[in-house]
């Protein structure tokens, strides 16, 4: 292969893995050290190759670090056997640790004082080695291996630091196929997972379909880095309005709390310290618009924007609308607040299977009861729906008894005459009918 066909075929590379030529090089040369160690290597050299890319030529270098010398037995017991320092025990307190030597990547200063006078402990000694001749199918073989491992590591290392630091931002994915109740999705350069517990049950996730996601989590596994992503996390929200509303992406108007049931509805409490400015109104924009967008992304989740406050009273009394509040009283010290609303509003501010009053205690943290403007809690109007229930029995036999004992009115005793009448004149027109058939037999 030629110097163009090599500097090429190194880009199409870096192109297609976006991977850098700096770490390609480094691939390439660790390939040919390991080649030009199985065929012409001997056991006690550290093979280094630096590689041209303009040129297409290697130079190989036997390469060590200049120590301290030591003594004749310890020199023996490292010749024998590379030092594995995972195996080593800690030195007990008070001794020193014992340093043992490596023939393969350390000299001793002796040694190196008569390749180079004046040397130092620390210094690198560099010996360039020749190379006999071209290498062998085992080596080629060896070298095009080390090769495509260490690309594909770097490519995965690569993938793993370009999403990790999009952990917990919003990507466009697009729905690739399921595994069971497992979604993958497409985001480009690698497959992102989409879990039961983060899907939207009204959603549906056609294969090609485009969603925008929330990355949860980036980790590391053998098969290459995971992303896991979620379109019902409460995150999802905040980003959402970060991207759609000018004034929370400058933090103008802040978001002080979210809650969330994904697919169904959310609440969300916005602040600004600009006396000019209605948080509300920016969130909502001109005729809805930008409210809209959002909702149109979350594909159709209602979205309530509450104003945020510091009194507790005004902030659960703003997280209950759109029902209307009489009355709270709260309870610092429990952090439990009680409101008391109009009859009308009752089912209102409790909410479809207690959704609204669920979702604002969520959003405040605060443990909300709801009671009606009587008095009556809601828990009271429930056992007394529950007593109802479980007495049943009792107005059925009640109506029984009293259908039985009840005396037959005027209207009643002529309907029965009536019934009884009806068969008399069916039989009277019969008989009309009889002579019309003989007279015409006639």
């Amino acid at each position: 292969m030629d110097q163009s066909s090599i500097a090429e075929a190194v880009k199409q590379i870096c192109d297609e893995k976006g991977i850098s030529v700096e770490s390609v090089i480094q691939t390439i040369e660790a390939a040919l050290a390991a080649a030009y160690r199985k065929d012409f290597g001997e056991k006690n050299q550290n093979i280094k190759v630096d590689f041209d890319l303009a040129t297409g030529k290697i130079k190989v270098f036997d390469i060590k670090t200049v120590v301290d010398d030591v003594p004749e037995e310890e020199l023996i017991e490292g010749a024998e056997e590379e030092p594995r320092p995972e195996k080593r025990e800690a030195p007990a307190e008070g001794e020193e640790e014992i340093k043992r030597f490596n023939p393969k990547t350390e000299i001793q200063i002796s040694e190196a004082e008569k390749i180079e006078k004046g040397i130092e402990i620390g210094a690198e000694i560099k010996t360039q080695l020749e190379v006999p001749g071209d290498f062998g199918r085992m080596a080629a073989q060896t070298a095009k291996q080390v090769i495509v491992q260490k690309l594909r590591e770097t490519e995965r290392e690569n993938i793993y630091q370009e999403f990790k630091d999009k952990e917990g931002e919003i990507l466009v994915g697009t729905v690739q196929r399921h595994e069971g109740n497992l979604v993958l999705i497409d985001l480009g350069r690698i497959t992102a997972l989409l879990p039961p517990e983060e899907q939207i049950r009204s959603e549906s996730y056609v294969p090609g379909a485009h969603f925008k996601l929330y990355i949860i989590s980036v980790n590391t596994t053998t098969k290459g880095p995971e992303i896991i992503v979620s379109r019902a996390h409460p995150e999802i929200v905040r980003k959402l309005f970060a991207l759609e509303i000018p004034e929370i992406a400058s933090g103008v108007v802040v978001i002080k709390s979210i809650s969330r049931e994904a697919g169904s509805r959310s609440k969300i409490a916005v602040w600004t310290d600009q006396e000019n400015i209605d948080p509300i109104g920016s969130c909502i924009g001109q005729r809805g618009a930008r409210i809209q967008t959002i909702i149109s992304e979350l594909k159709g989740e209602k979205v309530d924007i509450i104003k945020y406050s510091d009194d507790p009273t005004e902030f659960i009394a703003n997280a209950l609308s759109p029902a209307k509040i009489i009355e709270i009283k709260t309870k610092a010290e429990e952090k439990t607040a009680t409101a008391k609303v109009a009859e009308d509003q009752l089912s209102l501010a409790i909410g479809k299977a207690g959704q609204n009053v669920r979702l604002a205690a969520k959003l405040t943290g605060w443990k909300i009861d709801i009671i009606a403007d009587s008095g009556k809690k809601v828990a009271e109007e429930n056992e007394a729906e529950k007593d109802a229930a479980d007495n049943e029995t009792e107005p059925a036999e009640k109506i029984a008894e009293t259908s039985a004992e009840k005396p037959k009115t005027e209207e009643g005793e002529e309907k029965e005459e009536k019934k009884e009448k009806k068969p008399k004149k069916e039989k009277k027109t019969a008989a009309k009918k009889e002579p019309a058939k003989k007279a015409k037999k006639k």
